[in-house]
């Protein structure tokens, strides 16, 4: 899952709560929000961000926005801390 995030262009396909379970893997916390959003803390970093729907599919723009997070918590493919 996280090479696929970190792909160019990332897929079209990759489901939202694989990218949770993703974060949970990292040992993320995760905390509900009002509607659809999650506020994700990795690393000491924290994003937000809008669960898809009616769609089970994330779109490609917060994707891009899930690999900036997991870069600047330092979760990476090569798994190096940046």
């Amino acid at each position: 899952m996280l090479e696929a995030i970190f792909r160019h262009p990332p897929p079209a396909t990759l489901r939202w709560n694989d990218i949770e379970s993703l974060f949970l893997a990292c040992g993320a916390y995760i905390e509900e929000r009002a509607g659809s959003r999650i506020a994700v803390e990795i690393n000491g970093v924290v994003a937000y961000f809008h669960r898809p729907h009616p769609r089970k599919e994330a779109h490609r723009g917060a994707i891009g926005s899930v690999r900036t997070f997991l870069t600047r918590a330092g979760v990476t493919p090569e798994g190096e801390e940046r």
